[in-house]
């Protein structure tokens, strides 16, 4: 029974890791550009989650909100920060988007306060046994509402035009042009749908801890920007993969080594051992 349990909490956490990295891997498989500012946006969801729930007492409302307002910031940052330095060297990006998360991450402790903040009255939180193992609604929830992004986010890239233009985009841009595909426009789309997926996972973690504070996607993003390079970059399934992976490797060395190491510190050593042995990460070729 502890065995099956420590997979669900694995799950439930890697779940969440993977709607974070999937809107990193879009950016890069798009752009070459390691979006740390993702972050930002994780922590701006959470705190957009969190007070229009608490206003409205609705958490569909909150989550809508949220994304909303993300894909919109997204957006944003693509048109003001990326867009003019797409022709520089790929570290001038980087560090521009390092600087970029420093600063969203003092603005929300000037704007919200340093202490953090909650919901009044946290929604799903009541315990249920599925298959033996009790969990909260907020965790089923959490894996439901994950996969329905997940599997939209396939539809779209598989069963429509847009996501046609989307992959001809990343193939050959300078081909999908010349095929009459707006490479701006697919641009835009990518920013707003990752950074929508970032904010819905911003306020999952909320919804899950009833906390969020400034500095709260910092772990998560080091954690995803280290997915996606043991996924493949710009590979999403293997990005998907390798979230999952992480979650339940988390949650048995949480048993297993909580004594020696923090759950952090698991994660790290996990996919730093990876790394070494495969550099390019598990599903890539050398």
């Amino acid at each position: 029974m502890l065995f099956l349990e420590l997979v669900v909490q694995g799950l439930i956490q890697g779940s969440t890791y993977a709607i974070i990295a999937v809107g990193l891997t879009l950016v890069y498989g798009l752009l070459r550009v390691l979006h740390v500012a993702h972050a930002g946006l994780f922590t701006l969801g959470a705190y957009l989650g969190v007070l229009v729930t608490n206003h409205t007492g609705s958490l569909g409302i909150g989550v809508t909100v949220a994304a909303t307002g993300a894909a919109l910031a997204g957006i944003l940052i693509y048109r003001l920060v990326y867009e003019p330095i797409l022709d520089r060297p790929p570290y001038v990006a980087l560090i521009a988007s390092i600087g970029l998360y420093m600063g969203m991450e003092e603005l929300f402790r000037l704007v919200f306060g340093p202490f953090g903040m909650s919901f009044v009255t946290p929604p799903l939180q009541d315990v249920v046994q599925v298959a033996g193992i009790y969990l909260r609604t907020c965790q089923i929830a959490t894996v439901v509402i994950n996969l329905v992004l997940l599997g939209i986010l396939a539809w779209v890239a598989q069963g429509t035009k847009v996501g046609t233009g989307w992959r001809a985009t990343v193939d050959d841009p300078k081909m999908a042009a010349c095929f009459g595909i707006d490479p701006i426009r697919v641009r835009y789309l990518v920013f707003g749908m990752g950074s929508a997926l970032a904010a819905v996972a911003g306020v999952l973690v909320a919804l899950l801890s009833n906390l969020v504070e400034p500095t709260m996607g910092a772990v998560p993003s080091y954690k995803s920007l280290a997915i996606i390079v043991l996924g493949g970059l710009g590979n999403v399934g293997g990005t998907l993969i390798a979230s999952l992976v992480l979650g339940v490797v988390e949650a048995f060395g949480t048993i297993y080594l909580g004594s020696l190491l923090d759950r952090d510190a698991i994660a790290f050593a996990f996919l730093i051992i990876v790394l070494m042995i495969r550099p390019t990460g598990l599903f890539t070729s050398r």
